[in-house]
């Protein structure tokens, strides 16, 4: 058993503009928790929003939602696993038994928008030492023998999250798909919808390497926004239908209102972003609310088994997210990958920390 009087290190939110490395206890395992011994985790976009108080958070929690890492300890109600086993857990951790739950909306767990997101939003996260992961038999995924830490640190959740945008667009073979932004989500969700059947896929950043990074995962044509306007690259690209659908990955009004405007009637639009302010339809591309579009978001699938499936598509190969991982730091240096990640310098998309 892990002593109560043991300390780790762990990376903390103080306040907006403020998250920093001290030392805090190490969790208690009760009977349906496990403790993780973090091996690799890293910095989410939602993170920074925390960060700059953009998303809300207590002071003093640990914040981070991405974990891999080594079973520690098992409460006693946990079956199925063992001490010593290599395991993610994803970032929406439900509980399994509650009504959305068991209705198919985990992300959605105990009745709440966004309830099952937990670690590092409503209890301690995962940019530390250890982390404990609450209902352990519902989220716990053994990792496969063969794959690293690097290759899984996708999963938990900006691969569950921009494949995510993808399946809840419903492309179809055959389908045209816009992604705007190439971050590490947008570039899952490039990924994603090439894996869904999307036949051509097309891709708005700002940035070259994104673009690049995007052209290698499967984008048909790259549109860089500052040298030309991407809603008229698109209808010009498509002989002005537009397309099937539209995925949002960056979370601004400009993004959300262009994926409507490359919309073709009856079109999907399918949100991913972390909105931080006042959103709005523009009616022109809404066609007043008469234009047959669907409108849907979506927060990062978890539990167990969407870990296992996404495992599963990086031990075929067909999938190989590795390229995302540009930076590595150690725990140690958490603050200064921060300052890194936050200002999205020398061509960062993901940070892989390890304590």
């Amino acid at each position: 058993m892990v002593q109560s009087n043991r300390t780790m290190k762990a990376a903390v939110f103080v306040e907006p503009g403020r998250i920093v490395l001290t030392e805090k206890p190490v969790p208690r395992v009760g009977p349906r928790d496990a403790l993780l011994r973090v091996t690799t985790t890293t910095i989410c976009g939602t993170d920074v929003h925390i960060l700059k108080g953009e998303y809300p958070v207590a002071p003093g929690l640990t914040v981070g939602h991405e974990p891999v890492g080594v079973i520690e300890e098992l409460g006693d109600a946990v079956q199925g696993y063992e001490v010593g086993q290599r395991v993610i857990a994803g970032a929406i951790t439900p509980c399994g038994q509650c009504y959305p739950c068991l209705g198919g909306a985990q992300a959605q767990c105990g009745g709440k928008a966004m309830g099952g997101w937990r670690l590092g939003n409503t209890i301690d996260g995962c940019q530390a030492e250890y982390v404990l992961i609450p209902d352990a038999t519902a989220n716990l995924a053994p990792i496969p023998d063969g794959l690293t830490d690097e290759q899984v640190l996708m999963c938990p959740d900006i691969m569950s999250t921009g494949f995510g945008g993808a399946e809840s667009g419903r492309i179809k073979i055959g389908d045209t798909v816009a992604v705007f932004a190439q971050g590490p989500i947008g570039l899952c969700a490039t990924v994603g919808a090439k894996l869904s059947g999307a036949t051509r896929i097309l891709t708005v950043d700002g940035v070259p390497e994104r673009l690049a990074m995007s052209r290698a995962l499967g984008a048909d044509l790259t549109i860089n926004y500052t040298e030309r306007d991407p809603v008229e690259a698109i209808l010009q690209a498509t002989g002005g239908r537009g397309v099937d659908v539209a995925i949002e990955a960056l979370g601004t009004q400009a993004t959300f209102e262009s994926c409507l405007r490359v919309l073709r009637p009856g079109g999907t639009l399918s949100s991913l972003g972390v909105y931080s302010g006042k959103l709005t339809l523009p009616l022109d591309a809404f066609a007043a609310g008469l234009g047959d579009h669907t409108i849907v978001t979506t927060l990062c699938p978890g539990g167990k088994e969407r870990m296992r499936r996404l495992m599963n598509v990086l031990a075929s190969t067909r999938a190989d997210l590795r390229p995302l991982v540009t930076h590595r730091f150690p725990l140690d240096r958490i603050e200064e990958a921060y300052e890194l990640f936050a200002n999205q310098r020398d061509g960062v998309l993901k940070i892989a920390i390890t304590p």
